[in-house]
């Protein structure tokens, strides 16, 4: 597929190249969450022809890239590109599909990690009025990578940052730069429920925490259906259910796994407290003792409103207004990009990168493959957006 023509103008022959074997290479190699050191080499190669002003290890396995702008007293902005994997076992069939059994870019940080350093060459070659630091932050997909990037106090001073993610949904020239939720929060639990074993064909002799569990599977989810108003976004999952290992065997004990999903703060905290009261009531009908653990996740991503305009008029000054979609869904994934819009302004998009004619494939699918030019769509519009952000804060002072 052709490029947008202000893509392809923004972005010199030379880099794209660059950027599509950056690309391949990661692929080929893909490292779970704060295993990245095959990755966070290759990535620090490119930065390091880019001459930045500062270029660092955070977070373990992750880099921060300081790009000087025309001004060092200016204000600050940042970019973030995720460079983490997942344990799936790769189904494209392409050339350039993982090296590694069991393990896939099947989440698009490969084009993630690409179009951030594709972003830091062009205000490199460019600069922006204040300094822009390219973060290159490893663990996304375990929710930890983000806050280990803010505590190594790479961002600090940052005023603004701004990400993206790859998104099939939507063709390739297209992004979604909108204020509000973007992404929801994303807790789990855990619940064992502790009862008495005894012999399947006495049951009364115990206290069946299988029976107990499956009552209380079908318990939260009235959550969401019976504790929350109609039309409130909000997932109560149980994804694991273990119990018994004897078809003849009542365990004494069972254990639930689960997730909690919300866009809005006060819902989160209603899932957590609830939760906790149905668990503690089910296994007292039941003679069980319920003993539950929530750990806690990333947070709702929701856009600042000033950050979603900065990012909206980069996006139309690369791919055209047309170029600007709405999210159009509910959308309950998760995404610790949350974790920095809590302390600066800024904004997360979806950038498209499906091929017209192309099948809608979701994340975290074995046959994930983003198109290779979304690339160069990416570094733009993030470039763009920083520096608009940049010029901006700049004038206000």
């Amino acid at each position: 597929m052709t490029l947008p023509p202000e893509v392809a103008r923004r972005v010199p022959a030379d880099l794209r190249e660059r950027l599509r074997t950056l690309r391949r290479d990661l692929h080929r190699r893909p490292e779970l969450a704060f295993e990245e050191r095959e990755t966070q080499a290759r990535l620090r190669g490119e930065l390091e022809r880019l001459a930045p002003a500062e270029l660092e290890e955070v977070a373990a396995t992750g880099l921060a890239a300081r790009i000087a702008g025309r001004d060092r007293g200016a204000p600050t902005v940042a970019v973030r590109g995720d460079i983490d994997a997942l344990p799936i076992e790769e189904a494209t069939g392409v050339a350039f599909a993982s090296e590694i059994a069991g393990r896939m870019h099947a989440c698009g940080h490969d084009v993630h990690a690409s179009w951030a350093v594709g972003a830091a060459a062009l205000l490199a070659a460019d600069p922006p009025a204040g300094d822009v630091v390219v973060v290159l932050q490893p663990a996304e997909e375990v929710a930890g990578g983000a806050r280990a990037v803010l505590e190594s106090g790479a961002l600090e001073g940052v005023t603004a940052i701004f990400g993206g993610h790859v998104d099939l949904r939507f063709e390739l020239g297209t992004a979604v730069a909108q204020d509000g939720p973007l992404a929801a929060s994303a807790d789990s639990f855990r619940i064992e429920l502790l009862g008495g074993g005894a012999h399947g064909a006495r049951p009364h002799e115990g206290a069946d925490p299988i029976v107990g569990g499956a009552a209380l599977v079908g318990a939260l989810q009235t959550i969401v259906s019976r504790r929350l108003p109609p039309g409130t976004p909000a997932v109560v999952t149980v994804g694991a259910f273990h119990a018994g290992q004897a078809p003849n065997v009542i365990p004494d004990r069972a254990r639930l796994e689960g997730t909690l999903r919300a866009l809005d703060p006060e819902v989160r905290d209603t899932l957590h407290r609830v939760l906790g009261e149905i668990a503690d009531a089910v296994a007292d009908v039941h003679g069980l003792a319920a003993e539950v653990r929530i750990e806690l996740g990333a947070p709702p991503l929701i856009n600042p409103v000033r950050g979603a305009a900065w990012a909206r008029r980069a996006t139309a000054r690369v791919l055209g207004g047309e170029g600007l979609r709405p999210l159009g869904i509910t959308n309950m994934g998760g995404e610790d990009f949350a974790w920095y819009l809590r302390q600066m302004d800024g904004c997360f998009l979806r950038i498209g990168a499906r091929r017209p004619g192309d099948p809608v494939v979701g994340a975290h699918s074995p046959r994930f493959l983003p198109a290779e030019e979304s690339v160069a769509v990416g570094a733009a519009v993030l470039a763009e957006a920083a520096r608009l952000a940049s010029e901006e804060l700049a004038r206000r002072g």
